[in-house]
């Protein structure tokens, strides 16, 4: 009897336990709250809009370069000798006007070749009135037939050589000349010094540079421009502008003095070369006398680098939309009256960082959606955000 229970208990103990947790589960949910089933709610995406207003627009391009003197020289010692003084405007960053004297050389050296070259122009022209005067006794006999033809033929001769010395010598008094002038070295523009290596007392050779100059009427920046970009410019890579009103508008901004600064200035010419890898062309911008600019406004400085923004051509009926505002295959969603989505395609004139400009798809007073919609479809019902926020107040 005993192994009887045993075996009961060992195998159906379980299935007693299991049939019990069955029957507890069953009543539970018997006795729980009725699952209420709702109709799905259809969302309606509120969205983003902008109203379209065609305006005039003038395009601009942006580059960056940095400023470079349109002229620049090494002034260069030519002729030899003692350095006897230089100007005080001979400093690395000195200004000078057009005329003044930098450098002078000592000059006694070259005052008595002058002085010898002045004396042999005097005896020369002594032996050529000689000449001359022997010349027309000569040719006054011949034509008596007292001299020989070869001696008439000799005095000829001595003219043409007295001719010869006076023009040697007319050109060593020339020569001489020049070099007592180049003694001092002049300034060939207004400018400013960028580097000197010259002192009074030291010796120079002719041909030996003792400064380099550069010119303080314009300054210039070389500014490389997309060949994309030139659509939107007035003007011709082809020739430099000779019509100063028809030059192109650029306006330099840079960080500087402790503050941001602002020059006008002109795109002058364009280089006429593209290039082949970065597919740009060199645009070359000039600022009149950056040295005197208003009191406002600090000097132009040498070495500057500086933003562009070149003023291009104006376009009538444009408008401006955000880079999010565009579908693929330049296409907008525009929001009709009846706040459903319309895929339209557009034409797109220019794009611009964040900044698309269209030229035509869309109509003045439409309503363009600016919201990213992933899964937005082509009719699909949007509440415009502007109506929200009205709703609400």
């Amino acid at each position: 009897m005993r192994r009887l229970l045993a075996v009961l208990k060992r195998y159906f103990g379980p299935v007693v336990v299991v049939s019990t947790g069955i029957g507890l589960a069953v009543v539970i949910v018997a006795t729980g709250p009725e699952v209420e089933v709702r109709p799905a709610v259809d969302r309606v995406p509120i969205v983003e809009t902008l109203q379209v207003r065609p305006e005039t627009v003038r395009m601009s391009v942006a580059a960056y370069g940095a400023v470079v003197p349109k002229t620049e020289s090494n002034l260069v010692a030519e002729v030899s000798g003692s350095v006897v003084s230089v100007a005080a405007a001979m400093v690395s960053g000195g200004f000078f006007n057009k005329g003044d004297v930098l450098v002078e050389i000592e000059r006694l050296d070259y005052d008595v070749a002058l002085e010898r070259a002045r004396a042999n122009l005097a005896s020369a022209q002594s032996e050529l009135d000689n000449a001359e005067k022997a010349y027309e006794r000569r040719r006054e006999l011949t034509e008596s037939d007292s001299i020989s033809q070869s001696q008439h033929d000799d005095a000829l001769n001595r003219l043409a050589v007295a001719h010869a010395s006076l023009r040697a010598a007319t050109a060593q008094v020339s020569r001489a000349e020049r070099d007592v002038e180049r003694t001092r070295l002049v300034a060939p523009y207004d400018g400013r010094v960028r580097s000197e290596r010259v002192d009074a007392g030291q010796f120079v050779n002719r041909g030996e540079p003792v400064a380099a100059l550069y010119s303080i009427d314009f300054a210039e920046v070389r500014l490389p421009v997309r060949d994309e970009d030139l659509a939107f410019l007035p003007l011709s890579i082809g020739r430099a502008v000779e019509d100063a009103d028809a030059t192109t508008p650029v306006v330099l901004r840079a960080p500087f003095a402790g503050g941001d600064r602002t020059w006008q200035g002109k795109i002058v010419r364009a280089e006429g070369e593209l290039d082949p890898q970065t597919r740009m062309v060199n645009l070359i911008a000039q600022v009149k006398a950056p040295y005197d600019q208003p009191d406002d406004v600090p000097p132009l400085t040498v070495g500057l680098f500086v933003e562009a923004e070149i003023l291009g051509i104006e376009f009538e009926g444009i408008v401006e939309v955000p880079r999010s505002a565009m579908m693929e295959g330049d296409r907008v969603r525009v929001v009709t009256p009846d706040n459903r989505l319309e895929f339209r395609p557009v034409d797109v004139l220019r794009r611009t960082g964040d900044t698309i400009f269209l030229r035509g798809g869309v109509r003045d007073g439409e309503f363009i959606c600016l919201s990213e919609l992933p899964t937005g479809t082509e009719g699909q019902r949007v509440e415009p955000a502007s109506t929200v926020d009205e709703t609400n107040t």
